[in-house]
């Protein structure tokens, strides 16, 4: 079923709201102000019906350009244009204004009726007409169908409705395929049911008892009913006009704008990245930095225009990529048009295409953006994807989240993912997690100069220490995921393990004959006497002045020949692995093994036993059990 929705445009007074009354025999003006000044203030809905027993939505906005906002809020959905102009005025400022947006978001399909027929000599309307034919030029509808038509007397109308059947079943309809998608464009209570939202089904179908999500707040609400072209139905399909009636949700927890959808499908931002133009007859430009009123969908939110790629202002006729930066939040796709009005006066100026609407916050000097940015504007599908897990892999965001800034299904955006990898532009890091390659030789490269700068300040570090390396190369990742990172390094060659620590290939600590001779004296001590080492003040007394005493020590400590044990010990390595051999054999014996036991086994005195004991419950070899202890595990 190919379910389109034809929207109007056109100057006030132009007849839109006749017109549709002539075509449908449904008055779009729905309220009390609205016929009692005879233009249209809201948004109005009727429907035309086709020759196959289907119908296409039509949405009737607003002219006068009190109420451009208005006209803008039913934009968005429309997939084909009925641009009217009144024979007896010709093209008007609004005709333009609407023109020009109905490009920005990119109506590719549609037709002009020349309405008020009745009031002009034929030698008029054919110099409107010719009029009308060269404001087209440059536009999404040059070369549309232009037809005379009288709402008054119904000439031309019957024309007018065969071109529209003729043209709703050349337009392709929208994707049925992917998760429901709802702008809204009025919200208000009625009694007996409570909340209802209108607005036009973007994308997949809505059943009635099916979950929603408002976006950006993310409430969880249930669709307790559904009307379309005022007919209750159990399931709405995309391009259908819709009438959800909400359970689970106040009237004031929502407003014209918020995004009715699949729980989880979209993502709520503060900033979107974008293609920017000016309308060439635009009689101002747009600067870097400049505030402007965003309009998408049926949202309109100020935000702050960041030109990108070194362009500091935005002439008419000239586009360029951009960061948009918002004050509040708001929930779109890739894909989305837009349209952008002059902060003040407010008037149409440009509008473009969202890239990428959940972007990191851009550096203005970042060379490698604009390419990544062109990639999302020009690219497949998969080059998409290979520039979205690009521009996030700094954040490590999960392919499941970078999912939600396309239009693509999960298993194709799986199988793009999986070609991206076999082709070597990607690499795994967890199920959830790729990174792409060019992040993944930043971060080799960041890695390398970590260790050199380390190297060079302690030449007696055998290396540093994994942790203190995964901080600062991953401050926004978990271990997990950054560990396999590190492993992935040593295992190609980038960096090599030297005991817990890490360093650079080819690296080794180079000692002095005194630092040599201080470090066997040291290992000397606390070999003497196994299980009874001196304590770490006896050593300074003995040693302390000594040159790189500190150095030393630490490094022996670093690669495992002495271990630290509380409060004051250090004993050699292999103390404890001789210690530990012991231990075993009383724990095969004996149902648990006790301090005293212990102690005489190793032949020393309980302050060291229980420092070895304790040293052992912590790291997990062994656990207290009443007055004795056992292995673990």
């Amino acid at each position: 079923m190919n379910n389109v929705i034809i929207g109007t445009a056109g100057h006030v007074d132009h007849g839109k709201t006749c017109l549709i009354n002539a075509l449908t025999g449904i008055n779009t003006d729905r309220l009390e102000e609205e016929k009692r000044r005879g233009i249209t203030i809201e948004l109005g809905f009727a429907y035309l019906g086709l020759p196959d027993g289907q119908k296409a939505g039509i949405i009737d906005v607003p002219g006068h350009e009190k109420f451009i906002r208005n006209m803008l809020a039913g934009a968005g959905g429309i997939d084909l244009a009925l641009l009217v102009v009144a024979a007896d005025e010709g093209v008007m400022p609004q005709t333009k204004e609407h023109l020009g947006i109905l490009s920005l978001l990119d109506i590719k399909r549609g037709c002009v009726a020349l309405t008020k027929i009745d009031l002009v000599e034929p030698e008029w309307l054919e110099m409107v007409t010719e009029d009308v034919c060269e404001q087209l030029k440059g536009t999404c509808l040059e070369g549309a169908p232009i037809l005379p038509v009288s709402a008054y007397t119904g000439e031309g109308v019957d024309a007018l409705r065969q071109t529209l059947f003729d043209l709703v079943a050349q337009t392709q309809g929208k994707h049925i395929e992917r998760p429901f998608r709802l702008p809204a464009d009025r919200v208000f209570s009625m009694q007996g049911f409570g909340t209802v939202v209108t607005g036009t089904l973007i994308e997949g179908t809505l059943s009635v008892g099916e979950e929603v999500m408002l976006y950006p707040a993310g409430r969880l609400a249930k669709a307790r009913g559904l009307q379309v072209h005022s007919k209750s139905v159990e399931k709405a399909l995309a391009g259908q006009r819709v009438a959800v009636n909400l359970q689970g949700v106040k009237r004031e927890e929502l407003e014209r704008g918020d995004v009715l959808a699949q729980p989880g499908s979209l993502q709520p931002t503060m900033m979107l990245d974008v293609r920017l133009r000016v309308l060439a007859d635009c009689e101002r430009t747009i600067k870097n930095g400049a505030r402007l009123h965003f309009y998408c969908g049926a949202k309109e939110l100020l935000c702050k225009a960041v030109l990108l790629g070194g362009v500091e202002e935005l002439l008419p006729g000239e586009s360029c990529f951009a960061q948009l930066r918002f004050e509040e939040s708001l929930a779109l796709k890739a894909g989305d048009h837009f349209v952008v009005r002059f902060y003040s006066p407010i008037e149409t100026i440009g509008g473009g295409l969202v890239l990428d609407p959940k972007p990191r916050k851009h550096r203005p000097g970042d060379q490698e953006l604009p390419a990544l940015l062109d990639m999302l504007r020009r690219g497949d599908a998969k080059t998409q994807v290979e520039a979205l897990v690009r521009e996030q892999s700094a954040l490590y965001v999960p392919l499941a989240q970078i999912r939600l800034q396309t239009t693509l299904s999960e298993a194709d955006f799986a199988a793009h993912a999986k070609a991206l990898e076999a082709e070597g532009a990607l690499l795994t890091v967890t199920d959830k997690l790729k990174i792409h390659t060019a992040h993944y030789d930043t971060l080799k490269s960041k890695a390398r100069a970590l260790l050199a700068e380390f190297h060079q300040s302690n030449p007696l570090k055998a290396g540093m220490r994994r942790e203190a390396l995964r901080t600062s190369l991953f401050p926004r990742l978990e271990a997990g995921p950054a560990e396999r990172i590190l492993e992935r390094m040593a295992a190609d060659g980038s960096l090599v393990a030297a005991g817990r620590c890490l360093a650079l290939p080819g690296f080794a600590v180079n000692f002095t004959p005194e630092q040599e001779a201080l470090k066997q004296k040291l290992l000397s001590a606390c070999r003497k006497e196994l299980f009874a080492p001196p304590e770490r003040s006896q050593l300074v007394a003995e040693l302390g002045r000594v040159k790189d005493y500190q150095k030393v020590l630490d490094y022996l400590t670093d690669e495992g020949d002495l271990i630290s044990l509380e409060p004051d010990l250090l004993f050699s390595r292999e103390a404890l692995e001789q210690a530990e051999r012991l231990f075993r054999g009383l724990a095969a014996g004996n149902a648990e093994v006790t301090l005293a036991q212990f102690r005489d086994a190793i032949g020393t005195s309980r302050k060291y036993a229980m420092a070895l004991l304790e040293y052992w419950d912590l790291t997990g070899l062994t656990k207290k059990t009443g007055e004795g202890r056992t292995l673990r595990g």
